[in-house]
This record gives C-alpha cells, structure tokens and sequence, in this order.
C-alpha cells in the first residue's frame, strides 16, 4: 500500500504547471461515444479516474487511449452499450456514459456508480433527465436500464438542485435528440462550459453555458475533432493553498485564474499578496494568516471541491473561522485526521468551527477520499516532525504526482511502501 510521507517546516518558492482538468476531461471522454470518428481531447491528466473512464470506453467499443497528455479515442464502432459494475463502481463519473449510449445506440445499460464513500449523491437527476428526453428507464439488479428505441427528443427540464453531473449527461443526450431542449437551474462550473464547448465544436448547436439555462438544439450527427482541455481548477486552489499554508512564494502557471474568483478573494483576506496574469497566478504567503469564514457554494461561489484544503489552511491561521458545507452536508470524513495532527475543530451538522493553532503535529493519518488527501498532506507540509498519508491511491484519482510538483517547489515529501495491507 503506496503512502506519502511528508518532513514539515520548509517554505515553498518556485513554479507549479497545472495539470488539465478532470472534471472536465471525463465527460469529454464519455462524450466522444457520440463521434462515429477519432477525436483527440488534448491536456488530460494522467489519473487513476481518467485511465478509469479509458477502460469503461475500451470495453465499450473505442479504441485509442494515451499519448503523452493527449487522448486518441476512435468510437467508429461500438460494440456494447452495458457499462458493468466492475468499473462503474470505481468511479461515480462513469454514469456519464449513460446519455451518450442512449442518444447514439437508443439503449444503455449501466451499473449504479460508486466513487467516494462519503455523503449521498444519488442519480435521480441523470434519472429523471432521461425520462424527459423520452427514455424508459427501470433498475434491475442494480443496473440502469434506458431505452430510446424511437430516439431522443428535446423536452425542458427543470432541476431542482443544480447537478453538474446531470446537466452534463443531459447536455450529451440532447446534443443528437430531435427538437429544442431547454435545461433551467443548470450547472455553471468551467467543467460544463468546457464540454459545451467541445460538443459545440463537434457540430451540436448549444447556448447559454455558463448560465442558469441552457439550450441544446438538436443534430442529427456529429464530426471527430481536436480539442483542448481546460487547467483543473481544483488543482490550482489546492496548490495555493499549499504555498499559503508552507510560506513562501510560488506561481501556478498553465492556470484560469477567473475560474477561481471566491478563492483568490479569500486567500487575500487571509493576508496573502496575489498577483495574477492570464495564465499565471502568484502567492506569497502571509504572516501571520487570519482566519476567515467560508461557505460553500455552488460555481461561481467557494466549491466544495477545496473545503478540506481550506480547513488544513485555517486549522494554523490565527483566530477562529465557521465552514459551512452546502453542497455535501457530510463531507467531513477528513477532520478526525486532521484533529489527530492537532487541529481543534468542533463540527456540529454541516458546520464546522475551526480554532486556529499555533502548530500541527506531525504523525500517521488515513486519507477518506481525494480531497481529504490533499488537505491531510498540505496539514503535513506545515506540522512539526514527519506525518505520513496512507491510503493515498484516493489522491492518485484526481491529483497527478502531487508528490513530485510539490517536491519540486521544495517541499520534504517523498512516495513510499508500507508494508501494512490494511493502512
């Protein structure tokens, strides 16, 4: 079982290159089933849950896979429609191909997803979009079984909570159905603008991403492309906070900073100088830092995706700063860690109260999931002695070699072995 293992106290000074972003290369990569064609989706990371989506699709029927941080993926010929369990449940994003294989083949069978264990996201919303569209949809043995065999037609559909994941298999689905379909209360994330963006440029007709309400007009078909990904967001805040929480000056190049507005405003409040440029963002930490408050929200608002992160920040500023997690009201399976390495942290529903302390104590701790990874090795990258992440092949899902880009910037943290099956 991979660990890292991480010797705190050493500011960080150098250039961090971003990597492409998952949460959006992952649709992009389910989109592709809809193009009788080989496309090639440039700026994809090399992750667990890309090479994930790469074997559901290879079991599908595409061919192609990686070269170098591009993907060639060839889906001329599909040879199944059912995405089984086996895979599915490594990764909840593989739902995305349940749209893509209705609008193309008019049937899909797919496995209930599974992924990180915290908090309840269920697919009722992929569900229930479908069902609009015109597929019949039942669950049997724990499979979503679709059938479209008279085809897809646009319809509008209205989410009660805005869903990433299901705009964005919606958004695949109407993208051949016949007619107009109009999504109210979509989701606004750089994820689903991108895809968007990657549809449009494979001939669908789509407007208004990156607002509430979408339309998607109907093709009859679409033409194989190229096209590049964009910089993870996620991975961007995460390294920001890194330099914050370590000291030092560093710069994230390859970046969007408008992609991350609420969390640069925050990292100033904490006493942080940021400069940015079009691609580029600088932080030079501040000293001491000042705990702020932080509610998360849905895009453009502070994401979920960098809530641990932030707690690992705040759990060293000075003062006492409330988290309020909106989006998943449970997803706190990272504060038992971080309380072992000395954090005094008292949670009470979706809300957590942080009291900063003056300073961490390094020791063994158990990563939960991929963003409870990041913020257990950036608490290490400031506690006093050697604080070893086990578990880390949850942050193999959606961080490339975190260990060698902080590595990189000066950072004590190395990849090693532990010889504990059950670490």
């Amino acid at each position: 079982m991979d660990a890292i293992e991480i010797v705190g106290g050493n500011q960080l000074q150098g250039e961090i290159e971003i990597s492409g972003a998952k949460n959006a290369a992952l649709p992009m990569m389910a989109a592709s089933l809809l193009i009788p064609g080989e496309t090639r989706i440039k700026n994809v990371p090399r992750l667990r849950d890309v090479e994930t989506m790469l074997e559901l699709l290879n079991l599908l029927g595409v061919e192609g896979g990686y070269d170098d941080h591009s993907l060639r993926l060839d889906a001329s010929r599909i040879a199944s429609t059912e995405a089984p369990y086996d895979l599915v449940r490594q990764m909840r994003a593989s739902i995305y191909v349940l749209g893509p294989l209705l609008a193309r083949l008019g049937h899909a069978r797919v496995s209930l997803p599974g992924g990180c264990a915290w908090g309840p996201r269920p697919v009722d919303l992929h569900i229930k979009g479908m069902e609009r569209l015109g597929a019949e949809i039942s669950l049997e043995h724990g499979y979503i079984v679709a059938a479209a065999p008279n085809g897809l037609r646009g319809a509008r559909i209205a989410f009660d909570i805005s869903s990433v994941g299901a705009t964005g298999n919606v958004m695949m689905a109407a993208a051949l159905a016949r007619g107009t379909t109009r999504v109210e209360n979509a989701a606004c994330e750089p994820d689903i603008v991108a895809l968007a963006d990657f549809l449009n440029a494979a001939g669908a007709r789509i407007t208004g991403h990156g607002t509430k309400l979408i339309e998607i007009e109907g093709v009859s078909s679409l033409r194989a492309i190229e096209f590049t990904n964009i910089p993870d967001r996620i991975e961007t805040g995460t390294f920001l906070v890194a330099g914050a929480i370590a000291g030092g000056d560093i710069v994230c190049t390859h970046a969007r900073p408008d992609h991350l507005t609420h969390v640069l405003s925050r990292l100033r409040d904490m006493g942080c100088d940021i400069s940015v440029e079009a691609d580029r963002i600088r932080l030079r930490a501040g000293s001491p830092l000042q705990s702020v408050d932080v509610t998360t929200e849905a895009y453009p608002g502070f994401p979920t995706d960098l809530q641990a992160q932030f707690m690992a920040l705040l759990a060293v500023a000075r003062g006492t700063a409330v988290i309020v997690e909106t989006i998943y009201s449970d997803r706190f399976t990272h504060v038992p860690e971080l309380e072992r390495l000395g954090a005094h942290i008292t949670l009470r529903g979706n809300v957590a109260t942080v009291r900063g302390v003056e300073s961490l104590q390094g020791t063994r701790v158990m990563s939960t999931d991929i963003r409870a990874s990041s913020a257990l090795i950036l608490a290490g990258l400031v506690a006093q002695g050697t604080t070893t992440v086990s578990r880390v092949y949850h942050i193999d899902r959606g961080y490339e070699a975190i260990e060698r880009k902080l590595s990189g910037v000066g950072a004590l943290i190395r990849r090693i072995r532990l010889d504990d099956p059950l670490a």
